[in-house]
């Protein structure tokens, strides 16, 4: 599932603090950030899928914990998170009985975007709250190896 660049930054969120690695995180792709949150939430406790792109569904990520089902829609930008990513998740909110929408970024909101996601009972994680899952993450290496072994063969 990781990148060889997700993988290395993985292995540095265990010795690294602060803006460092808020600033690596700042420089990945949309879909190493995706990789990054696949296995934040799964460390959590969530069953994490990836919805196939044939979906035509606005959400990266789908989350089940217990009854819950949460549509996740993932932002790595360079500038506040508008509208767009708010309507994006309420859209896919059918997807699968959804219980839960969540947008999640490297950065904060507009005003319009925040107003929006409170009309229509969305949760949003900002920069701030996505500092504090990292802070929280701590996956021993051990446990990265079979992540990343078990993920290449599925892939071959």
């Amino acid at each position: 599932m990781l990148s060889k660049a997700g993988h290395a930054f993985s292995n540095s969120l265990n010795h690294q603090e602060g803006n460092f690695v808020i600033d690596e995180v700042d420089q990945m792709s949309e879909s190493e950030f995706k990789e990054l949150l696949y296995h934040l939430f799964k460390q959590q406790g969530y069953l994490v899928n990836l919805p196939p792109k044939s979906d035509n569904l606005d959400a990266d990520l789908v989350l089940r914990k217990g009854k819950d089902v949460i549509i996740v829609q993932a932002k790595r930008n360079t500038a506040n998170v508008g509208v767009s990513a708010i309507n994006a998740v309420v859209g896919a909110n059918g997807y699968d009985n959804a219980t839960n929408k969540w947008v999640v970024t490297n950065r904060y909101y507009t005003k319009a975007a925040i107003n929006q996601a409170h009309k229509n009972k969305v949760k949003l994680f900002n920069r701030d709250d996505f500092l504090i899952m990292l802070k929280d993450y701590r996956a021993p290496k051990s446990k990265w190896r079979k992540a990343i072994k078990s993920t290449q063969h599925k892939r071959d």
